[in-house]
This record gives structure tokens, C-alpha cells and sequence, in this order.
């Protein structure tokens, strides 16, 4: 089975805390001509409010809009997605090859759908994101 592997930055922005607030910024970003698909929005710890991480925005239009809805591309997290059939194990297997080559993980997220997935990783350093995509280009993409 082959998969997709690419860069994606991914888009981080405050929440206020109030109805609305998440709606709006999607909607901003709909607008522009954004097909979002991968959304994480989650309370802050630290302060009220919350913050929304959102993907794929591309063009000069959506990157438009993401700023001024207040959002920003992520600093420091440098991310890669892989997409393509999901099947049982695919997110053991894709854990055990990154381990073997040594690759930290800053975060990561996935979901599935019917019989696709989509993978989201965060990296710490454009380093080990390199190195994870080269492991899974090698691995899972297409030959």
C-alpha cells in the first residue's frame, strides 16, 4: 500500500472563551477557500480561553484570512502528514519505524475515515522532521 507523505505547516490560534469564537475563525477561513482537514481546538491550561490548531492552509488568500482571523503558522513545530488506506496496525507500525530511526516525536494525530487515514506528526527541530520523512517516504510512500 502506498501513502502520501508531505510537509504541512500547521496553524495555531487563540480562542476567546465565549460561544462562537471557533465557528468564526473556520468561517473565515471556509471563506477564503480553506478544505480543512485536520482541526484540534482545546482549552488553554494556562489561561481562559482556548486554542485552535488547524491544516491545511494554503495560497495567499487562506493565508490571508488564517492571519487575519489570528492565526499564526506554529513556531517550532515542524510537521508531516501521511495519508492514504488505513488498516489495523498502520499506527503501531508507523510508531515502531520512526522509533527504530531514532526519531522523536513531538505530537501526533490521526483519525480515520471509512477506509483512509490522515497522520499528523510534530517535530521539535526541521532535523528530525526531515529524518521521519525520509524514514517514511522509504517505507510507506510509492516507489
Amino acid at each position: 500500500m502506498s501513502y502520501e507523505v508531505s510537509k504541512e505547516a500547521v496553524w495555531v490560534g487563540e480562542l476567546e472563551d465565549r460561544p462562537g469564537s471557533l465557528a468564526e475563525k473556520l468561517e473565515a477561513l471556509t471563506g477564503a477557500g480553506a478544505n480543512l482537514e485536520f482541526i484540534i481546538a482545546r482549552r488553554a491550561w494556562n489561561k481562559p480561553g482556548a486554542v485552535a490548531f488547524v491544516a491545511p492552509v494554503h495560497g495567499a488568500a487562506q493565508t490571508r484570512a488564517a492571519r487575519s482571523a489570528g492565526f499564526e503558522k506554529a513556531l517550532g513545530m515542524h510537521t508531516l502528514r501521511i495519508a492514504g488506506p488505513d488498516r489495523s496496525g498502520l499506527a503501531a507500525d508507523v510508531a515502531r519505524r520512526l522509533a527504530d530511526g531514532g526519531v522523536n516525536l513531538r505530537g501526533w494525530s490521526a483519525a480515520s475515515l471509512g477506509h483512509q487515514c490522515a497522520i499528523y506528526f510534530a517535530f521539535a527541530t526541521d532535523g528530525e522532521c526531515a529524518r521521519a520523512q525520509r524514514i517514511l517516504r522509504r517505507e510507506f510512500a510509492e516507489a
